[in-house]
């Protein structure tokens, strides 16, 4: 059976009567029970429902009332609600819990005949860069099974890398579908913040979190951006302005294009890295592209600053979480005190713990000033030369991580060294503008690393038109 990387080709082919839905999902479930166990990318499978579902959706083709993303196979993280499944963000903490109603983007998935395949593992409540850090254990990148898959959301890149699913949904807070993205060679697109309902996301940082696709070619994360873009009444936060058509892509057009020039200064940059990028520039440019390096002398300041305001929101969003109104209890409390306290230090991981405490020190009094106050006057500074730099160009073009995928077990003694992992990603999540990365490269070690692009709020339709081409020409 073969099985189709993009959903043009999957369309087609059941447009042709070449293949059923039925025969797709069972193709899936067959290259999950072969890769997962390895890979560990999938913590459940739907199978006998995705099957259902299949058969359901054939009908539907045959009598021509199918939704625009029938046969699209679907996985979603561990930290996307869908009614009467389990959802745990890989934590001991929510381990075993079954939610009561569906993410708003799993129902528009799911009008649209999407097939939820299953669960994706990922880092515990969103945090961390190599997902490394889940109580269902590591995950390892499909490509080089001893190296990360880069995180949160590793499982979902790893699962759509090595095709147990065509398409998964992730979060990003801070690169967390971007930075798995490059690292296991697919793209990763971060929506403007309030393009996607964040209704039934687990929070890590309200407001950082935005779920986005990760999927095998731009045309795709297009045309799934548009199924679940659009104003929810359940999310306050989200935008009432009417969501594009992303997958009726833009005439080609020069464009202008901003390099920051800190980003390929800096020493951590691996040198094949930056030659790739630059060659790339240079390639744009003789394409008659007009790209410019410009200084951003505010990047060293962006990790501290993300670090500071997502763990403030995170010691808020994961207070709930105490034995006694939310999660996991301890059965070896004396009191009441010691219910709260047990319940959550036996819940929670270690990088979870670090990050509450972390988020309340920063919350203290005495401190709020020095450290809270002062990160949201830094990220206002960002905001706004983020904002100057995009009314002169259409993009800001930059490498997506330092680096290739790295060993797994590698950072882990040192949590300042996972942290700057964020380097070139925080930037769109501190200022809410739309991201993506693409895999244009392969490095002499094997391993995939992606070229990022931020483009101005709500014009996913330009980045995405612009990405296609770049993936076409590559």
């Amino acid at each position: 059976m073969k099985t189709y990387t993009s959903y043009k080709d999957t369309l087609a082919a059941l447009k042709n009567k070449e293949t059923t839905c039925l025969q797709i999902v069972q193709n899936y479930i067959q290259t999950i029970s072969k890769k997962n166990k390895q890979i560990n990318a999938f913590i459940e499978v739907y199978s006998k429902e995705a099957l259902s579902k299949a058969t359901q959706i054939d009908k539907k083709i045959s009598n021509g009332t199918a939704g625009k993303l029938a046969g699209m196979v679907v996985g979603i993280k561990d930290n996307i609600c869908y009614k009467n499944h389990k959802v745990s963000a890989s934590s001991k903490m929510l381990k075993g819990f079954k939610s009561l109603f569906s993410a708003t983007v799993v129902e528009r998935l799911i009008q649209e005949d999407a097939i939820i395949i299953g669960r994706l593992n990922c880092d515990e409540f969103a945090m961390g860069s190599s997902n490394e850090n889940s109580v269902y254990g590591v995950v390892r990148n499909p490509i080089n099974i001893n190296k990360v898959p880069g995180g949160s959301s590793g499982g979902s890149s790893s699962a759509v890398a090595s095709q147990m699913c065509l398409v998964a949904l992730g979060s990003d807070t801070g690169g967390s579908i971007r930075q798995p993205a490059a690292f296991c060679g697919v793209v990763g697109l971060k929506p403007t913040y309030s393009r996607v309902s964040r209704h039934g996301l687990i929070a890590y940082a309200s407001s950082f979190d935005q779920i986005g696709p990760i999927t095998n070619n731009v045309e795709d994360s297009a045309l799934v951006l548009e199924v679940i873009s659009g104003k929810d009444n359940n999310d306050a936060t989200s935008s009432s302005r009417k969501a594009d058509e992303y997958s009726n892509f833009e005439i080609k057009k020069k464009r202008k294009i901003a390099v920051i020039s800190e980003c390929l200064e800096r020493n951590d940059l691996d040198d094949e890295v930056k030659k790739s990028i630059k060659q790339t520039i240079e390639n744009l440019k003789n394409q008659g592209h007009e790209l410019e390096y410009i200084s951003f002398p505010l990047l060293d300041f962006l990790v501290p600053t993300y670090y500071v305001l997502t763990t403030a929101e995170a010691s808020s969003n994961l207070a709930r979480y105490d034995g006694i109104h939310f999660g996991y209890r301890t059965t070896a409390s004396k009191s009441l005190e010691q219910t709260y306290v047990l319940s959550r230090t036996e819940g929670f991981g270690e990088e979870v713990k670090r990050r509450i405490m972390l988020g309340t020190f920063v919350l203290s009094a005495g401190y709020k000033e020095a450290y809270y106050r002062k990160a949201q006057q830094i990220r206002r500074v960002v905001e706004n030369k983020t904002q100057e730099i995009l009314q002169k160009f259409d993009f800001i073009l930059s490498p997506t991580t330092p680096h290739t995928a790295f060993d797994i077990g590698d950072k882990q003694p040192d949590p300042t060294k996972r942290y700057l992992e964020d380097i070139f990603t925080v930037h769109a999540n501190i200022t809410g503008n739309p991201a993506i990365s693409l895999p244009l490269y392969t490095h002499t070690n094997g391993m995939p690393f992606g070229l990022q692009l931020l483009s101005k709020k709500f014009s996913e339709r330009s980045l995405l038109s612009f990405s296609s081409e770049l993936m076409q020409k590559h």
